[in-house]
């Protein structure tokens, strides 16, 4: 039967909203088999929209954004040339079982080039173990041919475009889900464990990140005790909010308790930090601020070094804090 090709509207064939239009790519090389659209409309309740393909390769040259929902046939030749897929392949995909992978072939071939669309097989009545691996492969479900009519192919395209819809929902979950795990353990670089063993001093810290459901952000601290008694502290601040810089915090911190350690300090220790930043910034905007204090062995003077960081307050106990 031959259809209009609709404009592509740009809306991935998931996010169909419930009740609008239906786009469905049938791909089978029988005329005679298929299924009007007037008839699925009137099952659905919705106008549908089919457009024929004879075989994969005329597939592929119907596939759009705005086809809701491909009907394959499973009986169709199996392609002769490997597939590519148009776009990134969410999550990964069970391979056939064995014995099965020249009867899915096709199947195969059409959720490589087609991985972000609902695909509803069509497969003979009595290979029931057939039509479950093709759902366990990657099909959202299959019917069969016996079995076809339109109040049934209309019900099951819409279960298919919903569950298709809900698979690439939760993929989208667990990639944020993975991706705050990793922010967050980039970001727990960041609070260090203090190097203080052999001196009487104890260690306090808080931290309040600027941006909202963050655990961290570009703002960095270190504490080290080195060989001479000398305690180190330090705190410094990369400008902006996000994960680039939390890392650029990392590196500057893991480089200045290395320098520290290794004896640098002042102007040679400031100017090996800065060689750092210019190396490992994203842009030559991004800059950083640093503060250290050096508190002498016996606690009763410290030396103190601003690179454009706010200086620190003094507390004592029953005295007002004032700025160094």
């Amino acid at each position: 039967m031959p259809v209009p090709v609709p404009q592509q509207r740009g809306v991935p064939a998931a996010e169909t909203p419930h009740g609008a239009d239906l786009t469905v790519l049938v791909i089978e090389d029988d005329p005679a088999g298929s299924i009007t659209g007037p008839e699925l409309s009137a099952a659905a309740g919705t106008r549908v929209r089919i457009r024929t393909a004879r075989n994969l390769t005329e597939a592929g040259r119907l596939l759009t954004d705005d086809v809701d929902c491909i009907l394959l046939d499973l009986a169709l030749p199996a392609p002769t040339t490997t597939a590519t897929a148009t776009t990134t392949t969410p999550g990964h995909r069970p391979e056939p079982a064995p014995g099965r992978a020249d009867e899915l072939a096709v199947l195969t071939h059409v959720l490589r080039i087609a991985p972000l669309h609902a695909v509803l097989v069509l497969t003979a009545q009595d290979d029931t173990e057939l039509a479950a691996e093709a759902v366990r492969v990657g099909a959202q479900d299959y019917l069969f041919r016996g079995e076809l009519d339109a109040r049934v192919l209309s019900r099951a395209i819409r279960y298919a475009v919903e569950r298709k819809r809900a698979d690439l929902a939760q993929h989208q979950l667990t990639e944020s889900g993975l991706r705050a795990q990793e922010n967050a353990r980039l970001e727990r670089g960041l609070l260090p464990t203090p190097l203080l063993e052999g001196s009487d001093l104890s260690f306090a810290a808080r931290y309040r990140p600027g941006r909202s459901r963050a655990l961290l952000g570009g703002d960095f601290y270190d504490t080290v005790r080195t060989p001479d008694g000398t305690v180190h502290a330090m705190i410094g601040d990369v400008c902006g909010h996000g994960p680039d810089e939390a890392a650029l915090g990392v590196e500057l911190r893991i480089a200045w308790r290395a320098l520290t350690l290794a004896g640098l300090c002042g102007d040679q220790l400031l100017s090996t930090l800065q060689q750092v930043l210019e190396h490992e910034r994203q842009s030559e905007e991004i800059f950083a601020t640093l503060c250290t204090v050096d508190i002498a062995p016996d606690g009763r003077r410290a030396g103190l070094c601003l690179a454009g960081h706010p200086a620190p307050l003094l507390a004592r106990r029953g005295r007002p804090a004032r700025l160094l």
